[in-house]
């Protein structure tokens, strides 16, 4: 079947002049109204730098803040959705006890500002309980391959404690919104397809397993896509914690340099390249499993 052709309409080229003029605005007022001299050349130094002593080229401190900001975003997607899947279960449960502890949390975490939580997660959960379990010990106790391959994962070892903080922090605000998105996709199925389950003699685990999970992420795709991406831009609140992330990087970097507006777009650039292929890949997806039903 082919594709209809896009036809490119006279409110498209309105807008896309309007976005030319504001573009062209805004570089006329930094220009000429804060009379700021623009120094890209100065930008890939900051992306790439070339290392003699192993005569190749090696990432520098915004690529590194990227990395990290990567990983947080990565884990931060996996743990909030096994979060936000388990309470939104709990939701859409008939056991009074299950509604109660998810909407207790769900509640909570969307009426607390997510700094207050990242301070109280780093300061006690951070700073007491994974020390006392031991957990920086048990990692500079590994080999140096062991240690490299957490370096590539998670974070050096000396900030690991600080980096599973934020990630656990991420996790826990994310998974409330990813919560209300699961629950409100089990309760959009049709009391017909749970009576058809049960008919057939599946047990409680198998319906939703088999059936109704199933046909609820496939309708909350697009939601879900979106709570993704917001948590990868919420990741930058973890720089008050001094995570190593890309808003972090960005900011350091902008006080010793002084390139406030070149640092600044480059970082928002960084971002996009995170968000714009989560989009086009969910936007896959959602076509994929609408031709898979179809």
């Amino acid at each position: 079947m082919r594709k209809p052709k896009t036809k490119i309409r006279l409110s498209d080229v309105i807008i896309l002049m309007l976005v030319v003029v504001i573009i062209s605005y805004f570089v006329y007022r930094i220009n000429v109204g804060l009379n700021y001299n623009w120094a890209w050349g100065k930008i890939p130094q900051f992306l790439f730098r070339y290392d003699p002593e192993r005569g190749e080229w090696v990432s520098n401190i915004l690529m590194h803040g990227l990395y990290n900001t990567l990983r947080l975003s990565f884990w931060g997607i996996i743990l909030s959705t096994i979060f936000g899947t388990i309470m939104g279960i709990c939701r859409a449960s008939k056991v009074l006890f299950f509604k109660l502890l998810s909407g207790t949390y769900v509640e909570s975490m969307r009426n607390i500002p997510p700094l207050v939580i990242i301070f109280i997660i780093y300061f006690f959960i951070g700073d007491q309980v994974l020390p006392g379990l031991g957990l920086d010990r048990f990692v500079e106790a590994r080999s140096e391959t062991v240690q490299k391959l957490i370096e590539f994962c998670l974070a050096k070892p000396q900030f690991i404690t600080a980096f599973l903080s934020a990630l656990l922090t991420l996790a826990i605000f994310e998974g409330a919104y990813i919560t209300e998105i699961v629950r409100a996709g089990i309760q959009s199925i049709r009391k017909g397809q749970w009576e058809a389950a049960h008919a057939l003699g599946l047990s409680w685990w198998q319906q939703m397993r088999h059936i109704i999970l199933p046909q609820t992420f496939q309708r909350i795709l697009p939601p879900l896509a979106g709570q993704f991406i917001s948590l990868i831009k919420d990741s930058s609140i973890v720089s008050v914690i001094s995570i190593q992330e890309l808003t972090f990087q960005g900011s350091e970097l902008m006080t010793g340099t002084l390139l406030t507006m070149e640092i600044w777009i480059t970082v928002t650039i960084l971002y996009l390249m995170l968000t714009l292929p989560c989009s086009l890949l969910i936007e896959r997806l959602e076509k994929y499993m609408a031709r898979s039903k179809g």
